[in-house]
Order: C-alpha cells, then sequence, then structure tokens
C-alpha cells in the first residue's frame, strides 16, 4: 500500500512539475514579446504547442510574435488556431483584423473587427483600426464615424484625432483637420508627427508662416525625421529662399539617401540659382522613382507642393498607429504610423519666359500624382539604417538571400561549441556510428563545423588502422572518406567511397557521400572558371528588385544527380537526399523539378526548416508569392532568422 501511495504521490508530482513547466514557457514567451525578443517568444511558444496544442493563447502569442515580424501571413494562421480551439477571443479577432488590413485585404479586416466589437464593444481601438480598413475601401464618412465611436469611448485617444485629421483632409475640411491635429498636440505636445501633419494641412491653406513653425517643431522633437526637413525645404523654397531650401534637401538627404522627392526638389532649387548638379540631382530622382522621370518645366509645381493629403491613399491610412491590444499587456502596441513617408513634393518653380504661362496639370493627373507619391516605397533600397537591429526587428537585418546549403556527412566534437548545432536525427546514422561505437559520432548537418581540421585528420589516421586490421569493411572506407572530403581531400574521399560501394553497393550513405564530395568539386571548378560560386534563386516578383546577372552554369552535375538517385533508391524515406537534390535542380535553373523534390522532403521531415526555407524561395521565383510566404514563415517558426527579412522584402 506504501509503495502504491509513493508510486501515485511521484505521479502527482510529475503532472504538477509538467503543468508549473508549462506556465514559466508560457511566462517566458510573453516577457520575450514585450521586451522586443520575437524570435525567443516564438521558440517559447513553439514548445508550449508541442506539449498543450489544445491552449489557444501560445497560439494567439505566437501569431502576436510574428505579427512583430512582419509575418502578417504566418501570423494569422496563428490566429485562426486560436480563433478554432476558443471562438470568443476578441483579441484574436482584433489582431488577425489588423493582419489583414497590413496585406491589403481590407473586406477581412472589416468582418474580424465587427466580430471583435460583437465580443469587446468597449474597445475604442477596434474602433481605430476598423476606421483605417473603412478608409482603404474609400468609405471617408464610415471611417469618420468609427473615430468618432473611439473618442467617445476614449476622449485622449491621440490616433483617432489624427486618423480623423486625415478622413477630413480627404473632405477638403482643412480646418476641421487642424482642429484635430490641435486636439492631438494638447494631448500628446512630444508627437512629432502631429506638428508635421499639422505643417502640410496649413501648408494647403497656405499659411506658410504657421507651416515652417510645426516643421520646425517637428525636427526640435525628432531631428532624425528626414520627412520634416524635406518638408520644411518645400515651405523655404515656396517663400522663395532657394539657398535654405537646398541646406533642408541636403539635411533629409543625409538622413534618407533614397527620398527620391527631395533630390527632385534641390535640382529645381539649384536650376533656380543656376548652380551646377541640378540635373544630377533630377537623374538621381528619377532613377530612385521613374515617377520623376519627367521635364520639371512642364509641371505646376504649386500644385504639387502638398504631399498626398487629399487622394485618399493609403499611405494617408498609414499614418494612424493602429494599436492592437494583448491579453496580459503582453503585446506590444503595433506601430503603422508612416507620417509624412515621401509627403515632401516639388516645390514652385519660377519660368524664365516670365510672359510664358506654364502648362498646368489637370485635376485628374495632379490627384493620380499625388496618389503615386503617396505609394512611393523605398523598403528594398539599401540604408545603413539596416545594418544594426537590436530592437528585436530581425526583418530589417541586412542579408544575402541564398538558398540554404546541401546537407553533409560531418562529425562534432562533444567538447565542441558547434556540437548544439547538431538540429535532425536520422535512423541512417545509426548504423554507422553503432559500427564505430559513436567514437567519432557522424552527423548530418549544413552548418559549417568551426576549428575541426585537426580532429579530422586524427580521425583520418585512426580509421588508417582499422583498414589496416580489416580492409574488408565498407564502413570503414565510407568513415574515412567523409573524412578527407571534411578537410577538402576530394581526391582521396572520391578513392574510399569508391571502395566502400565496391564492398557494400547497398548503402545510402555512401552515394549521399559521393554525391555531396562530387558536388564540392564541381563547385570549385566553378569558382576556378570565375562563375558564380553562390546559389540564388532571383527573385522576380518584385517589381522594384532589379534583374539579378546569373551566370548560366555550364557544370556538368550528372553524376552527381545520379548517386543522389541511388541514395534514393535504396532509401526513398532519407529527407536529405532530396533536399540535396532539389539544391542541384536549382543550380540547374529545374525549379519545377526542385520543388517536387522539396515537396517530398517536406512529406518526410515535417519540421525540415531548411526545406521549408528553400521551398519558399523557389515558390516566390515561380510567381506563388503566397505560398512563398506561408513557406517561409514556417521556416521563420522552426528558427530560420533570415526567413523573416525575404518575407518582408518580397511577400508583403
Amino acid at each position: 500500500m506504501k509503495k502504491l501511495i509513493f508510486i501515485l504521490f511521484i505521479l502527482s508530482s510529475n503532472l504538477t512539475f509538467s503543468q508549473l513547466n508549462i506556465s514559466y514557457y508560457m511566462e517566458v514567451g510573453e516577457t520575450r514579446i514585450q521586451i522586443g525578443n520575437y524570435v525567443g517568444a516564438i521558440e517559447n511558444f513553439n514548445i508550449v504547442i508541442r506539449f498543450r496544442p489544445h491552449l489557444p493563447e501560445p497560439y494567439y502569442f505566437r501569431g502576436v510574435a510574428k505579427h512583430q515580424l512582419e509575418d502578417f501571413r504566418g501570423a494569422i494562421k496563428d490566429y485562426d488556431k486560436a480563433i478554432e480551439i476558443k471562438p470568443f477571443y476578441p483579441d484574436a479577432f482584433m489582431n488577425r483584423g489588423l493582419a489583414y488590413l497590413q496585406i491589403n485585404d481590407f473586406a477581412k479586416a472589416i468582418a474580424d473587427y465587427d466580430r471583435a466589437i460583437e465580443l469587446n464593444p468597449n474597445d475604442a481601438n477596434i474602433y481605430n483600426n476598423r476606421g483605417i480598413a473603412k478608409i482603404s475601401m474609400k468609405d471617408i464618412d464610415g471611417a469618420i464615424a468609427d473615430y468618432n465611436k473611439a473618442l467617445k469611448i476614449n476622449p485622449k485617444f491621440t490616433n483617432s484625432f489624427i486618423n480623423r485629421s486625415n478622413a477630413l483632409l480627404m473632405k477638403n475640411d482643412i480646418k476641421g483637420a487642424i482642429k484635430d491635429l490641435n486636439q492631438a498636440i494638447i494631448i500628446r505636445p512630444h508627437y512629432a508627427n502631429a506638428y508635421l501633419l499639422r505643417g502640410l494641412a496649413r501648408f494647403e491653406l497656405n499659411d506658410y508662416a504657421s507651416a515652417l513653425r510645426d516643421f520646425d517643431q517637428c525636427i526640435k522633437l525628432d531631428p532624425q525625421n528626414a520627412n520634416a526637413f524635406n518638408n520644411r525645404g518645400i515651405v523655404k523654397q515656396k517663400l522663395e529662399d532657394f539657398k535654405g531650401a537646398i541646406n533642408d534637401y541636403n539635411l533629409a538627404l543625409q538622413l534618407d539617401p533614397t527620398m527620391a522627392n527631395a533630390y527632385m526638389n534641390r535640382g529645381i532649387a539649384k536650376e533656380n540659382l543656376k548652380i551646377q548638379g541640378f540635373e544630377q540631382d533630377y537623374a538621381i530622382a528619377a532613377k530612385l522613382d521613374p515617377k520623376f522621370a519627367f521635364n520639371p518645366k512642364d509641371v505646376d509645381y504649386s500644385a504639387l507642393a502638398q504631399a498626398n493629403n487629399k487622394s485618399g491613399q493609403p499611405a494617408q491610412q498609414n499614418q494612424a498607429q493602429a494599436q492592437a491590444t494583448s491579453q496580459s499587456q503582453a503585446q506590444t502596441t503595433q506601430n503603422q504610423n508612416t507620417t509624412g513617408q515621401n509627403t515632401g513634393t516639388t516645390a514652385q518653380k519660377s519660368d524664365p519666359d516670365e510672359n510664358a504661362e506654364p502648362k498646368k496639370e489637370t485635376k485628374e493627373e495632379r490627384d493620380r500624382r499625388r496618389y503615386k507619391l503617396s505609394l512611393a516605397d523605398t523598403r528594398d533600397l539599401p540604408s545603413a539604417k539596416e545594418e544594426v537591429v537590436d530592437d528585436g526587428r530581425i526583418q530589417n537585418k541586412n542579408i544575402v538571400i541564398d538558398l540554404q546549403p546541401i546537407f553533409v556527412l560531418s562529425s562534432h566534437s562533444k567538447n565542441s561549441s558547434d556540437y548544439d548545432q547538431i538540429q535532425y536525427y536520422n535512423f541512417e546514422l545509426e548504423a554507422i556510428n553503432n559500427y564505430n561505437n559513436y567514437d567519432p559520432v557522424v552527423t548530418i548537418s549544413n552548418k559549417p563545423a568551426i576549428d575541426q581540421t585537426n580532429n579530422y585528420k586524427n580521425y583520418i589516421l585512426y580509421f588508417n588502422e582499422r583498414i589496416k586490421n580489416n580492409s574488408q569493411e565498407s564502413m570503414n572506407f565510407l568513415s574515412r572518406g567523409i573524412f578527407y572530403c571534411l578537410i577538402d581531400d576530394y581526391t582521396s574521399s572520391m578513392n574510399d567511397l569508391q571502395k566502400a560501394i565496391n564492398l557494400n553497393g547497398k548503402n545510402a550513405l555512401t552515394y549521399f557521400s559521393r554525391a555531396n564530395c562530387r558536388m564540392k568539386m564541381a563547385d570549385l571548378v566553378e569558382v576556378i572558371k570565375q562563375t558564380s560560386d553562390a546559389i540564388k534563386v532571383p527573385l522576380k516578383s518584385n517589381p522594384k528588385q532589379k534583374n539579378e546577372t546569373t551566370t548560366e552554369t555550364i557544370t556538368d552535375y550528372t553524376d552527381v544527380l545520379n548517386d543522389y538517385a541511388s541514395c534514393l533508391q535504396i532509401n526513398p524515406q532519407f529527407p536529405y537526399g532530396y533536399f540535396n537534390q532539389a539544391f542541384v535542380k536549382c543550380k540547374l535553373r529545374d525549379y519545377q523539378g526542385a520543388l517536387a523534390d522539396l515537396n517530398k522532403a517536406i512529406e518526410i521531415e515535417k519540421d525540415f526548416a531548411e526545406a521549408y526555407f528553400n521551398r519558399g524561395l523557389t515558390k516566390i521565383y515561380l510567381d506563388d508569392v503566397e505560398g512563398g510566404a506561408m513557406d517561409l514563415s514556417k521556416a521563420g517558426e522552426l528558427g530560420i532568422q533570415d526567413a523573416y527579412n525575404i518575407i518582408k522584402r518580397y511577400c508583403n
């Protein structure tokens, strides 16, 4: 009886420990969201989901983390799951609506906000965000009604004042817009963008002195605001202070070298002062943004001076900060505020012939130009700001977009810092490790081992002795061939692997290793011939991305593919064979073939992060952006952080 009680006590203790452990991972995950460690948060919620897949909260919070990484489709998928488990979950509807808003699916966003309001009718954030979605669908009156409701619930809701001011500008109620911006500034006197917006509105009323004061105040509060310098330059240019305008454009371009309209405006100011360099400025502006490739003498600059505050374009909608609430205040505010992005436009330019009447744009042309300016996108242009990322938003890093490299047989010392890089287990490795008594331990990885060359040479010496004692065992030659390849002695490796095949032609790992060795030899030949040594999928889906110059592969990979085929014929359930085979097919521009192989690899290994990553890139190249985004989201969820950068650059 005592023994039975003791066993029950142990079981009860284990259950309690397990429950406490899950709570710990949830708490750490939520804390990581609060401090901006979104990738770390996802890792925590993955653990909770693995052991408690019936809980809605880990899906919701993992969606929040993905949302902050701008993986909106991945976030929607997690919100879907949270709502499936818990249909009455207002925060999940709220955040899913925000994610739909950010991928421009406005109808679904409004539907989610409607449902969130049913469940939580007193949340001002939901009305505010639904207003943004309604503006996106040109329902200005509906948007204003939602902002009114948000302000009734929360009379000090700055974002709704700003959003309503934008809606009023779209109705040409400039004074009403200024009144709302005044109220926003009273509530938040240090909110730089409110001054920026009010300066633009006052500029629309030709109140240049007041506009200048607002831009001055914006710069005082936010000295890094390139748009404020650009817009202040426009006011100075309007007042014919061309030198002052040029100074402001210089400062704007110092902060943001990709601001096309600042180059355009500076060129006009230089031309007025007959300063050299205006033609270069026009050329740079046109290169950065093709819409500036026009003759400045043919445009009514006075009509273009106000930047996009009346046309009902998405950039104005994004001036609002669309806040998303979360449970336990774990979600950081989702700020959609891109106030004033590309808000500066070309300023008035005097005609050399005073008697000549300048050609003016029609209202339709002017509105169309404003709309295009509002959509100006510089996210893919180089920026020094992207080099260092310290806020958890790893999607802003500068990265080289390459396929994940092939998997090879390798070995890591248990005392090495690289030992924890081992990611995958495969039954095929058991035979060779069991034969070698797990010394050395052969692993499979696509991560390079660091500072292991001496260890590998020692292992070669070890297998030299074993082969002297038994030259008829294929495992000895396979093992030594693996290590020869790891120290780049490809000739010796190929000799050993051929001997291993001669002794035992039924070992899939031998063909796999020989294919990898041949692959390295082929790549070495390619480098020597000064062709590309980095395999990239040219992402052609982004219209702003320049077409990559690719050198057609002339290396013959027939033997490599034959060895992978032999490996997979012996073991059709070996996922790394399909992965490596897909890599070669991408190199040969056989993207459909690569896709089929990656599908098979993922079918066998459900959490194959590298396969999801490479399949995502391949799908994007084949113009399946939606499918590519979902695969990259899964790769990011499984730990490949670069996936979020690609999602931001090519899928959003």
